[in-house]
C-alpha cells in the first residue's frame, strides 16, 4: 500500500476537528502565559519611567534612546535566533530566552547599583541593560510562530495566534494596574523605589516559565507522545501539503513582493502599537491623573474593549476565511481612535473613549496580520522569514519610542506625537488592501515565482 493510501486512511480514522481543538489546548495555553509575561516586561518600563527618570538623573531623552535600545538587541540577533530555534527545537531555546530574560529584566533594579561598580553614568548602564534584554529575547515572537507554522496549517492558525495575541491586552488590562500597585506599595522597601520592585516581582514569572516550556512542549509532531500514531500522521499530511505551495528557500522568499509589503504591514501597525503601549502611562498623567495606581486603572481600560475586539475579529475572520478587511477596518479605526485622543486630550473620559477606539483597533487587526507570513512561508525560508518581517516590527519600537519625544520636544505636547502615530497607522490599512486578495483565499494558492523543486523539498525537509 502507498504512502498516500495510508495517510488517506488514517485521516479518515481521525476527527480532525477534535484534534486540533486538543492540539489548540495543549499548546496555546503555554504560549498565552509566556507572551503575556514576554509583553508585561517589555513594556513595564512605560510605568517604571513615572519614578525613575528622577532616580535616575535622566530625562525623556534617554528614555526614549533606553526604550529603543532594547530593540536595537533584539533586531540583531532575531535571525540568528530563530535558525538556531529551527535547528535545536523550539522547547530548549523558548525556555533559554525565558529564562535570561527574565534575569535581565529582574536586573534593571540595579541600574544604580551597577553603574556604581562599572563606573559608568546611570543612563549609559540603563542603556546596556535594555540593549541585553533585546539580545536575551530576541527571537521569541517569531520562534513562537515558527512553531505555531510547525503545528497548524495557515488557514488553522488564527484561532491559535488570536490565543496568543490576547497576551498583550491581557498584560496591560491585569499589568497596568498591578504595576501601579506595586510601585505604589512597595516603595521605600529596604530602601529601593517602587519601580526598582516592580521590575524585579515582574521578572520572576519569566524565569519560572521557562521550565513549564522546557517540560510542557514538544518540538515535533512525531516526538509528540499524547497523539496517536494516525493523528500524528493526519498532522504531518496537512502540514506538508500546504508547505508545499509555499516558498521554501529564503532567497526566493526576498523576491517575492507580497514578503515586503507583510514587513511593511508590521512595522507601520507596530509603530502605532509600540508608540500607544510606551507612552499611554505619560499621556494619561498628561491629562491630569498622578496617581501610580489610578493612571495603571485607566490605562486598563482600553484594552479590556481591546480583548473583545481581538475576539471577535479573529472569530469572524476565522469564520469567514477574509483576511485583508478584516485587518484593513480596524487599523483605520484604529488610526482614526488615536488622532481623536489627541484632538480630546484634555478630556479625560473623551480620551479615554477614543483611546478604547485606538486600542481596540491596533489590537483587532493583530492575530489577523500575523497570518500572512504563514501563507507565503515555510521551511527555512519561514524561520528566516519570519525573523526577518518580525525584525521590521522591532524598528517600529524604535520608531515608536521616538515620535512622541521628538514631537514633544518640537512641540511641547506628548499629544502631537500621537497625531502621527494615527497617520503611521492609517498607512497599514493602506498596505494591507495592497495585497492581493487571492493571497489569502481559502483552498486556493496564488501562483508565485519559485523554484520548479521547492515543492518536492518542502515535503522532504519539513520541520515536522
Amino acid at each position: 500500500m502507498s504512502i498516500d493510501a495510508i495517510d488517506g486512511a488514517s485521516a479518515r480514522s481521525v476527527d480532525e476537528e477534535k484534534l486540533y481543538k486538543k492540539l489548540l489546548w495543549r499548546i496555546a495555553p503555554i504560549l498565552f502565559l509566556c507572551h503575556t509575561f514576554s509583553f508585561l516586561d517589555r513594556v513595564n518600563i512605560g510605568f517604571a519611567k513615572l519614578q525613575m527618570l528622577g532616580d535616575l538623573k535622566i530625562g525623556d531623552s534617554a528614555f526614549a534612546l533606553g526604550a529603543s535600545m532594547f530593540f536595537i538587541g533584539y533586531i540583531a540577533l532575531e535571525i540568528p535566533s530563530n535558525i538556531v530555534l529551527h535547528r535545536v527545537g523550539a522547547r530548549r531555546w523558548i525556555a533559554r530566552i525565558m529564562l535570561t530574560w527574565g534575569l535581565i529584566s529582574a536586573g534593571t533594579m540595579f541600574t544604580a547599583e551597577l553603574a556604581h561598580l562599572f563606573g559608568i553614568q546611570n543612563a549609559t548602564m540603563f542603556y546596556i541593560l535594555r540593549l541585553l534584554l533585546g539580545c536575551c529575547e530576541a527571537g521569541f515572537y517569531p520562534g513562537v510562530l515558527l512553531y505555531i507554522n510547525y503545528w497548524f496549517p495557515s488557514d488553522r492558525q488564527t484561532k491559535v495566534t488570536f490565543g496568543l495575541l490576547l497576551a498583550l491586552p491581557t498584560s496591560l488590562v491585569f499589568g497596568g494596574p498591578l504595576s501601579g500597585w506595586l510601585m505604589q506599595q512597595s516603595h521605600g522597601w529596604l530602601g529601593y523605589s517602587g519601580w526598582q520592585w516592580m521590575l524585579m516581582i515582574e521578572g520572576i514569572p519569566a524565569m519560572a516559565l521557562a521550565f513549564l516550556v522546557y517540560f510542557g512542549l514538544t518540538d515535533k509532531i512525531g516526538q509528540a507522545r499524547w497523539l496517536t500514531d494516525a493523528q500524528k500522521r493526519l498532522l504531518e499530511r496537512n502540514v506538508a501539503t500546504e508547505s508545499a505551495h509555499k516558498e521554501f528557500h529564503f532567497g526566493a522568499a526576498l523576491r517575492d513582493y507580497r514578503v515586503w509589503i507583510c514587513a511593511g504591514i508590521i512595522f507601520t501597525y507596530a509603530t502605532g502599537w509600540y508608540g500607544l503601549s510606551f507612552w499611554l502611562p505619560s499621556i494619561v498623567r498628561e491629562s491630569g491623573v498622578k496617581d501610580t495606581f489610578h493612571i495603571g486603572v485607566l490605562t486598563a481600560i482600553p484594552f479590556v474593549f481591546a480583548a473583545a475586539t481581538m475576539l471577535f475579529n479573529a472569530w469572524h475572520s476565522s469564520k469567514t476565511g477574509e483576511r485583508r478587511w478584516h485587518a484593513a477596518i480596524p487599523a483605520f479605526v484604529g488610526g482614526a481612535g488615536l488622532i481623536l485622543s489627541a484632538v480630546f486630550a484634555n478630556n479625560v473620559p473623551v480620551a479615554i473613549v477614543c483611546l478604547c477606539f485606538a486600542a481596540s483597533g491596533v489590537l483587532g487587526l493583530t492575530p489577523v496580520v500575523w497570518t500572512y507570513p504563514g501563507s507565503l512561508l515555510s521551511g527555512t525560508a519561514a524561520a528566516a522569514g519570519f525573523a526577518m518581517i518580525n525584525s521590521f516590527g522591532s524598528l517600529s519600537g524604535i520608531a515608536g519610542s521616538w515620535i512622541t519625544t521628538l514631537m514633544k520636544q518640537m512641540t511641547g505636547s506628548i499629544n502631537n506625537g500621537t497625531y502621527a502615530l494615527g497617520l503611521v497607522l492609517m498607512c497599514t490599512g493602506v498596505l494591507v488592501l495592497c495585497l492581493p486578495a487571492a493571497t489569502f483565499a481559502r483552498g486556493k494558492q496564488p501562483q508565485k515565482p519559485a523554484d520548479a523543486n521547492i515543492a518536492s523539498e518542502a515535503l522532504t525537509d519539513s520541520p515536522a
